[in-house]
């Protein structure tokens, strides 16, 4: 038999743990002529904020070895046309949509989950708190515990109850685990890790910068070692709390470590950008990695790297 792929995400139970990451799909329309976005775990969207925003100037993204630095600038056209537009274009397909949403105050992150939860078809939101915070010096709210909290907060506080909250997680902090007890304390129901690493490139034969605004997000299998510690450490601090696990996963097996280290969903970002059917053929892939094994549940692996080190502990200490 074909293992049990299904996971819940709040209320929702999702046929696959399989999402699109923030921005690598916008909407999903343009994945829509590759996979049936209907039968992905779920479809993130592309972060929205209040008002249309034309993003950075070019060039704004750039290759690395292992990856791609982005530099886009949160482009949109603003929550009203998001809901005119492309949500109902995501419902009309049949896909469930979970909503990303940015700001640069509390009171925007507010807002937008006030029209979300006003609005039918919304799966969960997730909230990127990797915006600078222009009322404490453009700090990143994500870098701050008292910062992330406070969006957390006043996001769940104007959501609808039945809507999830998850909170967006940058690894470009000291202590990951610090930052996710502020925000589930503050009332995430589930956590996304990771966001983008900060990172540069410098063009050699220009002696410039690459990316018109000197620095960008690092994406890609480089950074799936940093993902697989950050949610390993947080799954061991929080081990109840769901988490959407992100960052490198180009293979069913790369989304199998993820899920071994804590995450109960996958969400493919870079991978996409090479191959728009990524998704479908790593829920393929998925599905053979456990079959192989003998797995009949996905449950049954979600964290069980840290059953296995209890174990060994256990061994280790007998006698």
């Amino acid at each position: 038999m074909a293992p049990d792929l299904r996971t819940r995400l709040g209320n929702t139970e999702l046929p696959n743990p399989i999402l699109t990451a923030s921005g690598c799909a916008s909407s999903g329309r343009e994945l829509a002529q590759f996979i049936d976005v209907s039968k992905v775990g779920a479809i993130v969207t592309k972060s929205v904020m209040i008002a249309p925003r034309a993003g950075r100037p070019t060039p704004r993204m750039a290759e690395t070895s292992s990856g791609m630095l982005n530099s886009i600038g949160l482009q949109g056209p603003g929550i009203d046309a998001f809901l005119q537009r492309d949500l109902p274009w995501l419902l009309s397909r049949g896909a469930r949509a979970v909503v990303s949403i940015a700001g640069s105050t509390v009171d925007e992150y507010a807002e937008l989950a006030a029209r979300l939860s006003d609005a039918a078809g919304v799966t969960a939101i997730e909230v990127n708190i990797s915006c600078p915070n222009v009322e404490h010096r453009g700090q990143v709210f994500a870098c701050d515990a008292g910062d992330a909290g406070a969006v957390v907060a006043a996001v769940r506080a104007r959501t609808r109850y039945d809507i999830p909250v998850f909170a967006k997680l940058s690894p470009d902090v000291t202590d990951i685990v610090a930052i996710a007890r502020a925000c589930v304390s503050a009332g995430a129901d589930g956590l996304s890790m990771i966001n983008t690493l900060l990172g540069m490139a410098i063009d050699t034969e220009t002696m410039r910068p690459v990316l018109a605004g000197l620095t960008g997000g690092l994406s890609g299998p480089a950074i799936r070692p940093v993902a697989v510690r950050c949610i390993w450490q947080v799954r061991e601090a929080l081990p109840d709390v769901p988490i959407i696990g992100m960052g490198g996963v180009m293979t069913g097996r790369d989304a199998l470590e993820l899920i071994l280290a804590g995450a109960s969903m996958v969400s493919i970002g870079t991978a996409i950008f090479h191959d728009p059917s990524a998704c479908a053929r790593i829920l393929r892939e998925l599905d053979d990695e456990l079959a192989r094994r003998g797995i009949e549940r996905l449950s049954q692996v979600t964290g069980v790297a840290h059953e296995a080190r209890t174990a060994s502990r256990g061994r280790a200490g007998v006698g």
